[in-house]
């Protein structure tokens, strides 16, 4: 593993390399402002900062609830083949077990946003945020299904290369979202809904 040091001087011989002065005065602290930014912006790579996962069990205030539960948010990611951003809009959805948990809603985003935080790419990216709740209700009594879906837009296909919109949407199913074409159809009415209001 290289050192802080060997990083900044890699910076420096990287912006040396675009034909840039690295020594010139608006460079000069360039090194060490990107280091610190990386280390926001690649927090995911820490297992220190994977969030704590609040769940409940289901019944726990007298009511048992196994119908959609749906959560909506913003995510920011870079992807992994040119190290550029893409950002967006995602749409989460789970159905309880009525013996199992239930997840505590903030914590979703927080799960987005601690898998968005590493290189990546948006197909992955689904997958493990619903792997990682999936596995916070445990095994015992697991939820009926997940659903992730996620309209990012890559940076990488906007300002290089094809440099034409690059909106992208994927999705991620399992149990009965992806069984049970009524409750997938529930989902996508829903999330319908809820960009026209």
């Amino acid at each position: 593993m290289i050192t802080e040091e060997q990083a900044k001087q890699d910076i420096r011989e990287l912006l040396e390399y675009i034909g840039d002065d690295p020594n010139r005065v608006g460079l000069q602290a360039t090194p060490d402002r990107m280091l610190r930014m990386f280390k926001e912006m690649f927090r995911g790579y820490n297992p220190e900062e994977m969030p704590v996962i609040t769940t409940f069990p289901n019944g726990q205030d007298g009511i048992i609830y196994d119908n959609m539960v749906i959560d909506n948010g913003s995510f920011y990611s870079v992807c992994e083949h040119h190290c550029r951003t893409f950002f967006g809009e995602y749409w989460f959805a789970y159905i309880p077990n009525k013996k199992g948990r239930i997840l505590g809603l903030s914590k979703i985003g927080r799960v987005v946003d601690y898998c968005s935080a590493k290189l990546q790419v948006q197909e992955r990216l689904v997958q493990e945020v619903v792997e990682v709740l999936t596995e916070a209700l445990g095994k015992e009594n697991p939820p009926r299904g997940m659903a992730l879906m996620m309209k990012g837009r890559h940076m990488c296909k906007e300002s290089r290369g094809a440099r034409k919109e690059g909106y992208m949407i994927s999705t991620y199913l399992t149990g009965e979202f992806k069984s049970d074409l009524r409750v997938r159809n529930e989902f996508m009415s829903y999330i319908k809904e809820w960009r026209n209001s």
